[in-house]
């Protein structure tokens, strides 16, 4: 018997407008932070809409180097169907591109390892099959937006 190696195909690029972070504090887990996300785009070969004001990045800088990445938000598909996603990741970059980072300054995305694993729910008939998959991602931070690139494993 073979086992069959995994393979990605692009799902969709995001661009999502974020805001300015609410810095919360030194906590016991790192420095939380919260950025609220604005709205952005989704387009792709596979899925095609809008990201809904509303949503939020939840993360928490757990050192000098490393941030673990929370967000959530919704996609409105363009026929109307809403999509829920939850997207875990980390970033991790040196001490100075980390600290370039918090401070709201462009950094190369070669010189950041940014992946996630987005969860997709729905009702929607037409994307049910979202919820019966795994995906990751890779992603840039920029000054106004973060940049994503979502792939299914099949």
């Amino acid at each position: 018997m073979t086992i069959t190696p995994p393979i990605l195909e692009h799902l969709a690029t995001l661009q999502v407008q974020v805001a300015a972070p609410l810095e919360v504090g030194a906590t016991p887990v790192g420095q939380r932070r919260v950025i609220s996300l604005l709205g952005g785009t989704v387009e792709g070969p596979q899925l095609k809409g809008r990201i809904l004001p509303g949503g939020a990045d939840f993360q928490s800088i757990r050192s000098a180097t490393f941030t673990d990445i929370h967000a959530r938000y919704v996609i409105e598909t363009d026929a109307g169907e809403r999509i829920y996603v939850e997207n875990t990741g980390i970033r991790v970059a040196s001490p100075e591109d980390t600290a370039a980072l918090m401070r709201g300054e462009a950094v190369a995305g070669d010189r950041v390892y940014f992946r996630t694993i987005p969860r997709f729910e729905t009702a929607a008939p037409a994307w049910l099959w979202l919820n019966e998959r795994l995906f990751v991602g890779t992603g840039v931070r920029l000054p106004d937006r973060v940049e994503l690139n979502f792939y299914v494993i099949t």
